[in-house]
């Protein structure tokens, strides 16, 4: 029997959280163990969490009573260091993007992101990745590019890891970088781990950022 990905959400719109709750239910690999209103009550739930209690994934609001999301990253990452973070928010503020990956979350979604972009980011930080809204991908792309640039050397990728980091850094999922360039979505995975390796980063933005730091992938408009 294939195991179910734990998740618990933290929102504390009702009227949000019982519509997750509900498509969530149609789901047969993803199970919605637990809903909480606040970071603090959440955060008390994980505090003495083991492997096998512990969340898989945490979809976690940022504009919350009390404690503010973004305040309690930290928090989840000392708790359930294994657990997978995906912000899931209205706010499309550059600071709140950058900050929440700064601290640790594996994803950021819009508010307005579909069931299939939900339950994909769930699956896509479970294998290793990251998942980006397509809006917020574009937004970090150009804030890394307006940054100077510094030299690197002995980071060697192939054409082909050179293609997927590309439509990674556009917010392409593994599915549809699959269906774009007509691979398989295990050699996607490959792929993208040895990206990983070779620029030494744990996600997609990382790798990312990386990249135009370094001038692995050119700037636009310097090609």
């Amino acid at each position: 029997m294939k195991k179910l990905i734990r998740v618990i959400m933290v929102e504390d719109h009702p009227d949000y959280r019982e519509g997750i709750r509900f498509a969530l239910e149609t789901v047969d690999d993803i199970e919605l163990k637990q809903t909480f209103g606040t970071a603090e009550r959440a955060l008390r739930s994980v505090q003495d969490a083991n492997d096998s209690t512990a969340p898989d994934v945490v979809l976690l609001d940022l504009n919350l009573p009390g404690i503010s999301g973004l305040e309690a990253i930290p928090w989840f990452k000392q708790y359930v260091p294994k657990t997978h973070l995906i912000v899931l928010s209205q706010s499309d503020r550059e600071a709140d993007v950058l900050e929440a990956i700064s601290a640790g979350a594996s994803g950021y979604l819009l508010k307005n992101a579909s069931l299939d972009q939900i339950t994909d980011g769930i699956r896509t930080v479970m294998t290793g990745g990251a998942t980006l809204d397509a809006n917020i991908a574009k937004f970090i792309l150009d804030t890394i590019q307006a940054k100077p640039r510094k030299n690197i050397d002995a980071i060697t990728l192939t054409d082909r890891e050179m293609e997927v980091l590309s439509l990674v850094g556009e917010g392409l999922l593994k599915k549809q970088i699959s269906d774009r360039l007509k691979i398989s979505m295990p050699t996607v995975a490959t792929h993208v781990r040895h990206i990983y390796e070779k620029l030494k980063v744990q996600n997609a933005p990382a790798a990312i950022s990386k990249a135009y730091r370094t001038g692995i992938l050119p700037v636009k408009g310097k090609e």
